[in-house]
Formats: structure tokens, sequence, C-alpha cells
């Protein structure tokens, strides 16, 4: 519960995918890196993040399944010894197969999936540095992938990172709209608490025209990714002047962003497919 199965996808792929795109194959490497940004990275990331936010949960009538759990307090101890303790055998193997570079993007990826929740921390109550924070939690796994294989990166890898970054921090902002409410009651700051549901909802919306705008410039089939922004834009869209009172309404466009997301993949492992065998 506290790892979120809907979305180990989210990190499990890129890295998957940059890793083969790169030039790597289905290997030992992996393989392993795969499976460790399947479970242990997303149980880093979010069982942290349930056990300290478990008192803005209480209040937060969207969490208790698959957005996120609200686990009993007896079981926070072992989910922080769970979570700390399950990804150290993955990242000490990984560490041993990669090059410097390659250390440090691994690094800088667990460090901002434990500052975004962790006490003394708290990214996530950081305006602004909250999304950014939350995007590198997706890119860095395909970022690494990349840096893993060895090859250089070039102008068209960059530029879909960066694309790809954009549309991270549309999606954390949008999915904190919903969230303003409860934030506010529970004194917890957020890009969407600072600048209003309406506003953020239309940050959003532009970063995501920005990811596309960023594709477009890509190599073919590059650019006929681009429109595959468009569903995020269509589905934020009705909440651009949402009032801050009634900003639980974007909650309805948050549940079709998660489904959203696998149709999406979907269409975006067809065009990497095609990329690789045209």
């Amino acid at each position: 519960m506290a790892s979120r199965p809907l979305s180990w996808v989210n990190t499990a792929y890129p890295f998957g995918a940059a890793y083969l795109m790169a030039g790597g194959g289905v290997d030992v490497r992996f393989v392993v890196g795969v499976l460790f940004f399947l479970v242990p990275y997303n149980l880093l990331m979010y069982g942290i993040n349930d056990v300290f936010d478990h008192e803005s949960d209480l209040r937060n009538p969207r969490k208790g399944g698959v957005e996120g759990a609200l686990l009993d307090v007896r079981v926070h101890r072992a989910t922080l010894w769970s979570a700390a303790l399950l990804p150290v055998p993955f990242v000490v193997w990984l560490l041993a197969q990669g090059s410097g570079a390659a250390a440090v993007v691994l690094g800088v990826s667990l460090f901002a999936v434990v500052a975004y929740s962790a006490p003394g921390l708290r990214f996530k109550e950081r305006p602004v540095l909250d999304s950014m924070t939350s995007s590198t939690h997706f890119v860095s796994p395909a970022l690494y992938g990349l840096v893993l294989v060895g090859e250089p990166i070039g102008r068209t890898g960059w530029t879909v990172l960066a694309a790809f970054f954009a549309w991270g921090m549309a999606s954390q902002a949008f999915g904190a709209v919903q969230d303003v409410v409860a934030d506010r009651e529970a004194g917890i700051g957020s890009v969407a608490t600072v600048l209003g549901a309406a506003r953020t909802v239309r940050l959003a919306v532009g970063l995501w025209v920005l990811a596309g705008a960023l594709l477009l410039t890509t190599a073919w089939p590059g650019p006929l990714a681009a429109a595959l922004v468009l569903p995020y834009v269509g589905l934020a869209w009705p909440f651009r002047s949402v009032p801050d009172e009634r900003a639980d309404a974007a909650h309805r466009g948050w549940q079709q962003f998660l489904v959203a997301n696998y149709v999406v993949g979907f269409a975006v492992t067809m065009l990497l497919i095609w990329a690789v065998w045209r």
C-alpha cells in the first residue's frame, strides 16, 4: 500500500526505456535496475511520505486508497525501516556496475526521493521546489539509465529529458491543486497553496505545452510525441478557473490523469518501438 503499485511504472519504465534506447540490452543491469526502480525506489519515496504526512493525510478525503495509504501508526516504524533497507543491496550492486557519473545521478535521485518528505528537508513544502523535486523523481531514473550505458546523450536526449522534466513539474503542480484546502488546514505549503488553485492549473497547462514544444524540436518521429501532451491539457483545462474553496473538484481531473498516464505510456511505447525498428 505504501509503495503505490499504480505508480511503479512511472519510475521503472523511464529507466528501462532509456537504458534500452541508449544501446543497453536486456542484461543483468537492466533487470536489476528495473526491479529497483519498480519497488524499492517507490517504497522509499512513498513510504517516507505516508509516515511523515500522516496527520495531514487524515484530513484528506482522497487518501486511503491507490492515491496514498493511511498507514496505522503501529506500522510506521516498520515502514521506515523497510523503506530504508530494501534499496540497499540494489544500490550497492548498481554503484559497482557504473561510472562515477552514474553514481552521482543515482545519488541525486535518492536524495530527491528522501528530501521530498523527510523532516528537516521537506522539499514538498517549498513552493516550486516541490514540483522540481517531484519531477526529479521520475526524470532521474531515465537519466541514470542513459548514463549507466555510457554512451553520449546528445542534443535530442537532453531535449527529451527537458520535456519530461516539464511534464513532471506540471503533473506535480496539477496534483497539488486538489489538496489546497487540506494542505492549508494542516499548515503545509505547496506551489498550489501559494499560487492558488486556478493559477496553478494554468501553470501546469503551460508546462505541458512547453513539454510538447520541446518535443517538436527533436528528430522524427520525436515530434509525434508532442501530441501526447494534449490529453493532459484537456483534462486540466476545465479547472483553469477553479476557486480555492472548490479546489477539491480537480480530483476528478487527477483521476483522469492516472488513467491518461497508461494510455499515453502505451503510445510512447509504440513510438519507441517504431524509432528502433523503422
